[in-house]
């Protein structure tokens, strides 16, 4: 049985982060990775362009878990800083869009990041063996992996498999048996960053709007996103809807401003200058054409002139407190990440090492962190892969 001092299971963001940092510690490092080729979801995220981190993912509370404060110890001493001096040494070129979102620039550029991954890897004198079948996982006094490549066996574990997001990916859950397996508590799972689904009424006035997006801001959980929703043939999707289904328990509604920039007396002024226009053109400057004529209703093609400053007004705060009850999401499989996963309270806060089990280490989406869209799930990646790879 091949020997090493620590093994990783799972080749993706978090898992090469990890070992090269074991790795620079003079540790023997061996990756196993099921998947064919290592770095699936680095190389899809962005649509092919990698939202690697976010300038703003050193702020813990833009992180979801049944323990709040866990994230803010490797955010705190791994933030996005020391990965853009890692981006900055291999000489990436990279680029700024809104709400802090850094993203590669070029052809390759998700396969940009992952080649630098693999080449600090390599000069950490990281082993990777791809297309690895693990069959089971024990320990005693050491932890033996048994895999359809042979046996190895560690003094430390660290399970960066992720979580169910994606499972064309290959994303299993491999890690919460682990966690079971070594008596390590989990908290319930479910989709997050997902479109929502909504009933066939719902549908009935959404369906035709299809293919729009209008500015939002949609409310979950207590937690608001000002950004775009967009319509789809199922329900809605877009960076805003995405972003509070995962503040979203089953069977909570979902609060729509659908003019956030609009005071409630917008189309009482829009009537004092334009009497004759009709409401859903007063609207329309705010929101798409369709939309508008759909959110006024009976009212829609009313005269502004005709209709009573009060019902304008009781117009537009409707449209900034809409209430649409999903029935559900699209799953893992449209799914960005998982919410929930290895209980934070299990884990040390500074190695995220078990306390149930010395030696074994749970990082990135397996543990119940979870991210805002945008690059925070990636910096969780970093963040814990780093705080790992000082102790395993």
């Amino acid at each position: 049985m091949a020997a090493f001092d620590c093994i990783i299971i799972g080749a993706g963001a978090g898992g090469l982060y990890c070992a090269f940092h074991a790795g620079r510690r003079g540790r023997r490092v061996l990756v196993l990775e099921h998947n064919a080729a290592p770095g699936a979801k680095i190389l899809i995220s962005g649509g092919g362009r990698c939202n690697f981190t976010n300038i703003n993912a050193g702020d813990h509370s833009r992180y979801l878990s049944a323990n709040p404060q866990f994230a803010r110890s490797a955010l705190s001493r791994h933030p996005p800083a020391q990965f853009l001096a890692l981006i900055e040494k291999h000489k990436i070129p990279f680029y700024e869009k809104t709400l802090g979102q850094l993203f590669c620039e070029g052809a390759r550029a998700s396969r940009a990041i992952l080649d630098m991954l693999l080449r600090e890897c390599a000069d950490a004198h990281v082993e990777v063996r791809t297309g690895v079948g693990i069959a089971s996982v024990s320990h005693n006094g050491r932890f033996q992996v048994e895999t359809d490549r042979g046996g190895f066996d560690a003094e430390t574990l660290v399970l960066a498999s992720g979580g169910l997001s994606i499972p064309k990916l290959g994303a299993t859950p491999f890690a919460y048996r682990i966690a079971h397996q070594f008596g390590v508590n989990l908290i319930a799972r479910r989709p997050g960053l997902v479109p929502l689904k909504f009933s066939d009424a719902d549908l009935a006035w959404m369906g035709p709007l299809s293919g729009i997006s209008a500015d939002v801001a949609a409310t979950a959980g207590g937690v608001s996103f000002r950004e775009a929703a967009l319509f789809t043939h199922r329900g809605l999707s877009g960076p805003a809807i995405l972003q509070a289904s995962s503040y979203l328990e089953p069977g909570d509604p979902l609060k729509l401003d659908w003019a956030p920039s609009a005071n409630l007396d917008l189309l009482v002024e829009r009537k004092r200058a334009r009497p004759k226009a009709l409401v859903k053109s007063g609207l329309a400057e705010i929101v798409p054409a369709r939309l508008a004529a759909i959110l006024a209703d009976d009212l829609a093609f009313a005269a502004l002139g005709d209709v009573k400053d009060a019902q304008l007004i009781a117009l537009v705060a409707a449209l900034k407190a809409f209430v649409v009850n999903p029935i559900g999401d699209e799953g893992y499989a449209k799914a960005e990440v998982t919410v929930g996963g290895v209980d934070c309270n299990a884990l040390s806060q500074q190695s995220l090492e078990a306390r149930t089990q010395s030696g074994l280490f749970f990082i990135g989406e397996a543990v119940d962190v979870t991210g805002w869209l945008g690059g925070y799930n990636f910096q969780w990646a970093w963040s814990s892969g780093w705080a790992a790879g000082q102790a395993a």
